[in-house]
C-alpha cells in the first residue's frame, strides 16, 4: 500500500487573513512539502496541472524537478498532467527529464481535466473533449513504447520516424490514467493495461467497488496480468493531532474553495453539516487524527482494492505550517499503521 501527498498548489486568499501569497511563493512552499514528505517516508507526490490565478503549478514537471535533487527515495508525478490541450511529445520529454534528473523516480498521471481553461488558452475547441485525449494518449503511449515514433491524427501534425529525446531512466516510463469515476475512462484503463487513479472526493469511496471490479476486469478481458496492476486513489484531507483540531483548521479553507468552485459550477452550498458527514468513516474526507485516517486508508484498500492513496492537501489556502504538519504526522504516524495492517491482512488472504 503507497501513501503519498496531491497538491493544486492554491493560492487562494487567506479565510482570516484575506491575504493571498504571490505565486513564487507558494512554487518555493510547495517544494519544501516534496522535501519532507520524502523525509518522512512517503511514497509519492503529485503536482497538478492548472492554468488560472487560484493555482500556481501550471508546468508540473518543472515544479518536481526542483525538488528531485533534494529527495531520494519519492516517487514524483503529475496530478493530472491536462493531455488533451497539451502536446504529447513535449509532455514524453518534460518527466523524461525528470526521470534523468530523479534517477527514475518521474510518472505521469494523465487526464482529460476537471477544469477547462487550458483548452482556449492553447487553441483548443471543447466540443473536441474526448477526441483530443483518446489520439493524444495514443500517441503518448507511442513515445512511451519507441524512441523512434511514426505517427498521424487529426489534431496534430503527423511524425516520420522521428527519434524523442531524452530518453527516460525508467523503461518504460509509467503513465497512469487519472479518472473522475466514469464507467468508460474505468475501462480505457483496463484494456490499455494501464495503471488507474479514481479522484473520490466525494460520496462514500465504497461506492467506488465497482468500478474498481469493472477496471479489473477490462483488463483480464485484454490479456493484462491484473497482479502487476495499481489502482489509487486521490481524495482531500488532513491529519492533525486530534480530530477536533483537524477539522477546525480544514473546514473553513476548503468550505471557501468548494463554494467557489460551486459558484463556477452549479454546485450548492458547502456548509459544516456537509463537511462533518464527509469526514465520517463512511465519508470521502481523510480528515482527523493519525488513527481515524489510518482506519479510514485501510478500510479503502480492503473494501475498494485501492493500492495507492493520494492524500490531497490542502484544498483551499492554508497556513504553510499546517500543510507541513499534516504530511509529517501522514508519513511518521498514519502511513506505519496503515502499513503493519494491510500486510497483516495481505498475508492472512494468502
Amino acid at each position: 500500500m503507497e501513501i503519498g501527498i496531491s497538491t493544486f498548489v492554491e493560492t487562494t486568499p487567506g479565510v482570516k487573513t484575506g491575504e493571498t501569497a504571490s505565486h513564487a511563493q507558494r512554487l518555493r512552499e510547495v517544494v519544501e512539502e516534496i522535501i519532507l514528505a520524502d523525509e518522512v517516508g512517503l511514497d509519492v507526490f503529485g503536482v497538478g496541472e492548472h492554468h488560472r490565478k487560484d493555482y500556481a503549478a501550471s508546468s508540473p514537471a518543472v515544479v518536481l524537478a526542483a525538488a528531485a535533487p533534494q529527495t531520494k527515495k519519492i516517487r514524483l508525478t503529475s496530478a493530472v498532467t491536462v493531455l488533451s490541450s497539451a502536446d504529447p511529445v513535449r509532455v514524453f520529454q518534460d518527466f523524461a527529464t525528470l526521470d534523468g534528473i530523479s534517477n527514475g523516480r518521474a510518472e505521469i498521471m494523465a487526464g482529460r481535466g476537471s477544469f477547462i481553461e487550458s483548452f482556449p488558452l492553447f487553441g483548443y475547441d471543447l466540443q473536441d473533449y474526448n477526441e483530443l485525449f483518446d489520439e493524444k494518449l495514443g500517441l503518448l503511449l507511442a513515445l512511451q513504447k519507441s524512441e523512434k515514433v511514426t505517427w498521424a491524427g487529426n489534431h496534430r501534425p503527423a511524425i516520420e520516424n522521428l527519434g524523442v529525446y531524452p530518453r527516460p531512466v525508467q523503461d518504460p516510463l509509467p503513465i497512469w490514467i487519472g479518472s473522475g469515476g466514469s464507467s468508460d475512462s474505468v475501462i480505457r484503463a483496463g484494456l490499455l493495461g494501464l495503471p488507474l487513479v479514481l479522484a473520490i472526493i466525494g460520496g462514500r469511496p465504497v461506492q467506488f467497488a465497482p468500478l474498481v471490479q469493472l477496471y479489473y476486469r477490462a483488463a483480464a478481458q485484454a490479456g493484462h496480468d491484473i497482479s502487476k496492476l495499481q489502482v489509487a486513489s486521490h481524495s482531500h484531507g488532513f491529519v492533525a493531532e486530534s480530530n477536533e483540531e483537524a477539522a477546525d483548521k480544514f473546514f473553513p479553507p476548503t468550505q471557501q474553495a468548494m463554494n467557489v468552485l460551486g459558484r463556477e459550477r452549479g454546485w450548492g452550498h458547502y456548509d459544516r453539516g456537509a463537511f462533518d458527514a464527509a469526514r465520517s468513516f463512511e465519508g470521502a474526507l481523510y480528515v482527523g487524527d493519525p488513527e481515524t485516517v489510518a482506519k479510514k486508508i485501510i478500510d479503502l484498500r480492503k473494501n475498494v482494492g485501492v493500492t495507492r492513496f493520494m492524500h490531497h492537501v490542502p484544498v483551499g489556502s492554508m497556513p504553510h505550517e499546517d500543510v507541513m504538519k499534516s504530511i509529517e504526522l501522514l508519513g511518521r504516524e498514519v502511513a506505519p499503521i496503515v502499513r503493519e495492517k494491510i500486510a497483516k491482512w495481505e498475508a492472512e488472504q494468502k
